[in-house]
């Protein structure tokens, strides 16, 4: 008996070695690319291109050799821009043996997610999360986005407010949403120093059917420009019915309001509204050539941040090639002192994670289409 005992002990110990063997090498064989975000619901728009353009690249990388060798394998998680979800996301991602992330789209599904790459030492990228302390606040070493921060969007918001729409007093409403509230509050911050009067700030209820008592709070406070922080679902809503009650007051949103959707949902009543968002790259060639690579293999343009999610599958995979393997600090070193050609342009990361030489620019509602501001 304790000669069969000994056997199968060696036995189970060849075994497990076996499978822990078979499994490591299995791990092994591809790149895994996670791909969180909101890919149902109201703001599937915002995470749908992100998808695509992951598709995209790793297609194009797969059919020149993939990289380190392997082939690049994506693993897609739908968090629908909820932070309560997003837990859950990150932790399958973790799980399903993810290299790099590229997502989340929303800032507060990022916030929720971070916590769980970090502890694995996972690098996240986000084409979209544009909440400021994501990367000003160190919390997340682990984080890099290719899109500028929501201080800088404010700050632009209010250059434009100030020197060409020449207003003197405001109203700001937010979704009570990490991205919304928080964009709200720079707002309110920025134009207080620029000697604009804020004369309401208030939250309102994301999905509410009706609006009608905030619009008429504003329009009792007589503002000369709201501006809301938040996403296009409730901005299309407030404005419509703003203007359904004839007031002229103009209207400014972030990037969580340019978006396509916003002005087919608005129709006419979009006309007019401004919204900041990423600067127009349309005559990069590398941009270029991206939006023919989408047209031709979805027969459509591109959506709501496709080009910074094409960018950051591009340095996120190029980080994992110059690195020589997936180890974290390696890949956070490349993506900290090397540049790599993109749609937005040549990019590297500063000290805190986001990306050089982007910004925003303003954007006007003309004839049913966002139109740059010069």
């Amino acid at each position: 008996m304790k000669k069969m005992g000994k056997l199968f002990a060696v036995l189970s110990t060849l075994l497990f070695t076996s499978v822990a063997l078979t499994g490591s090498c299995f791990a092994a064989e591809t790149i895994k690319l996670g791909v969180p975000g909101a890919h149902s619901g109201d703001l599937a728009s915002y995470g749908l291109p992100t998808v695509k353009a992951a598709e995209l690249v790793v297609k194009k990388i797969n059919a020149n050799g993939g990289v380190l060798g392997k082939q690049v394998e994506l693993l897609v998680e739908d968090d629908v821009c909820k932070p309560e979800v997003a837990g859950n996301s990150a932790t399958k991602l973790v799980s399903d043996g993810a290299d790099v992330i590229l997502g989340h789209i929303c800032s507060g599904a990022t916030k929720a997610g971070l916590g769980f790459y970090k502890d694995a030492k996972i690098v996240a990228m986000s084409p979209s999360a544009t909440t400021p302390d994501l990367t000003l606040s160190g919390e997340y070493p682990n984080f890099f986005r290719t899109i500028a921060h929501d201080a800088v969007q404010a700050k632009l918001q209010v250059k434009f407010a100030t020197e060409v729409l020449h207003v003197k007093k405001i109203a700001v409403l937010h979704d009570k949403g990490d991205y919304g509230k928080g964009q709200a509050e720079l707002a309110r911050k920025y134009f207080t120093e620029a000697g604009i009067e804020v004369v309401l700030f208030e939250g309102v209820t994301p999905g509410a059917v009706d609006y009608s008592a905030i619009v008429t709070k504003v329009r009792r406070f007589k503002p000369d420009l709201v501006v809301w922080g938040g996403y296009h679902p409730e901005a299309s809503k407030i404005v419509s019915l703003m203007r359904k009650k004839r007031m002229k007051t103009a209207f400014i949103g972030g990037d969580g309001v340019k978006d396509d959707t916003f002005i087919k949902v608005a129709g006419k009543y979009a006309e007019g509204v401004y919204a900041t968002g990423p600067m127009d790259i349309s005559k990069n060639p590398l941009a270029i050539q991206a939006k023919k690579e989408h047209q031709d293999a979805y027969g459509s343009d591109p959506g709501a941040f496709f080009d910074a999610a094409y960018s950051a599958a591009l340095a996120l995979l190029n980080a994992v090639d110059k690195a020589g393997s997936t180890d974290y600090d390696a890949i956070i070193k490349v993506l900290h002192t090397e540049y790599v050609d993109t749609p937005l342009g040549k990019i590297s990361f500063d000290e805190n994670g986001d990306a050089t030489g982007i910004g925003f620019s303003v954007y006007r509602v003309e004839n049913g289409a966002f139109v740059e501001q010069k």
